[in-house]
């Protein structure tokens, strides 16, 4: 079966065709300027990519692109759209609308238009890729897997706001959180390595999503008890240009102060705040690496902030679940960063976690990391959302 899924942006469109049931990517690349002029750079295993220039006015014409150059002689993998059994759509916030993937139809679509106060940046730039897919590929099933909906088994005791009540009931604001489709990949996965995916009662896991974004959330039972983004993807731990949690009386005072209007102070809190506002370097680990090695103390304290609250939110949720038998770490920073790593465990002792610093000398691929007598596993598990939005819509599909 061949699925092919699909990003999309505001002005960009990831997309890969892939076998739900072997995870065997065909195919992947990226469609970006959409609406500007127009760029695909296209990708397949054991070629040279595939870089054109291609007016693209619309996400239409992002999706067109995609289908020709999929059975393009010289540069595709298959013979015909034909071969494309269904899509799959990663879609930002479902709200309390989903609790889990759906097939999509126009009450579908309506539910998720309804969501974009919730997700104002995302929602309807994956609207506007599932609309083209339609236009496009309308015989074809499509998808929406939500990126909140494996959030949503949190209890109300860990998804309220203390705020008045009537603006859950009137306006559903609550705790949401998001990468659910990485956390629900990585924890699943820990449960196979830990023999435990049958029979996943009382089991406790921790997963770090640390990346550009990054998030923790505590799988209690198979199941997402607690995790640190909110409403929105601002809330948590600090990011690359995301501020984290943050004292809402910050923006009353800089707002007084400078006489900023509320999309200005977002747009501070979203791009420009986080390990690169800290730093005034960047907001790329690997950039604050080198400067914190060459003594720019601004580098070396983004990092320790960073590396503080994540390892504050570990205990807490060691906390909430009275205890932890595995901590996961994934995605861009995660993966790759040993020594974040062994920084993020170092004094953790007490919990009984201890790391093996040889084993951990790894990046980009699964690895176990603890040390032979550590009371809790350290898991290294590359994310694969792409695989979990194909699988959820291949069985729709079927």
């Amino acid at each position: 079966m061949n699925v092919l899924v699909i990003n999309a942006g505001s002005s960009s469109l990831k997309y890969q065709l892939m076998d739900p049931d072997t995870g065997a990517v065909s195919a992947k690349g990226l469609c970006e300027r959409i609406g500007i002029d127009g760029r695909l750079t296209h990708k397949v295993p054991g070629r040279e990519n595939v870089v054109a220039d291609i007016a693209m006015p619309t996400h239409s014409e992002a999706i067109q692109s995609v289908l020709d150059i999929l059975v393009d002689p010289a540069n595709g993998v298959i013979r015909s759209t034909d071969e494309i059994d269904a899509v799959g759509h990663r879609v930002l916030h479902g709200g309390m609308a989903f609790t889990e993937s759906c097939l999509i139809d126009d009450a579908c679509i309506a539910a998720i238009e309804k969501c974009i106060p919730l997700g104002p940046l995302h929602n309807p730039a994956n609207l506007m890729g599932i609309r083209a897919c339609q236009a496009v590929m309308p015989n074809k099933p499509q998808v929406a897997v939500f990126d909140t909906a494996f959030h949503m088994t949190m209890p109300p005791k860990a998804y309220i706001y203390a705020i008045p009540y009537e603006y859950y009931e009137k306006d559903d604001v609550r705790r949401y959180g998001f990468h659910g489709t990485s956390h629900r990949y990585v924890s699943a996965r820990a449960l196979e390595l830990m023999g435990r995916a049958s029979n996943p009662e009382g089991t406790k896991i921790i997963c770090c999503h640390l990346g550009n974004g990054s998030s923790l959330s505590a799988c209690k039972d198979g199941k997402v008890v607690d995790t640190t983004m909110g409403l929105g993807p601002l809330a948590g731990v600090p990011m690359g240009t995301r501020c984290g949690d943050i004292d809402a009386t910050i923006l009353e005072y800089l707002m007084g102060r400078y006489g900023y209007d509320i999309k200005t102070m977002l747009n501070i809190l979203n791009k420009k705040s986080g390990v690169l506002g800290i730093s005034g370097v960047s907001s790329d680990f690997r950039d604050l690496d080198e400067a914190a090695a060459q003594g720019n103390e601004r580098a070396q304290l983004a990092l320790d902030k960073f590396i503080y609250e994540v390892k504050k939110d570990i205990g807490a949720y060691a906390a909430a679940m009275g205890g932890v038998d595995a901590i996961v770490f994934t995605a861009g920073v995660g993966e790759n960063s040993m020594d974040l790593r062994a920084k993020l465990v170092e004094g953790l002792e007490y919990m009984g976690v201890k790391m093996d610093l040889e084993k951990n000398k790894t990046r980009g691929v699964e690895a176990e990391v603890q040390a032979a007598d550590s009371k809790v596993k350290l898991f290294v598990i590359p994310t694969n959302e792409e695989l979990m939005i194909a699988k959820d819509t291949a069985a729709l599909a079927r």
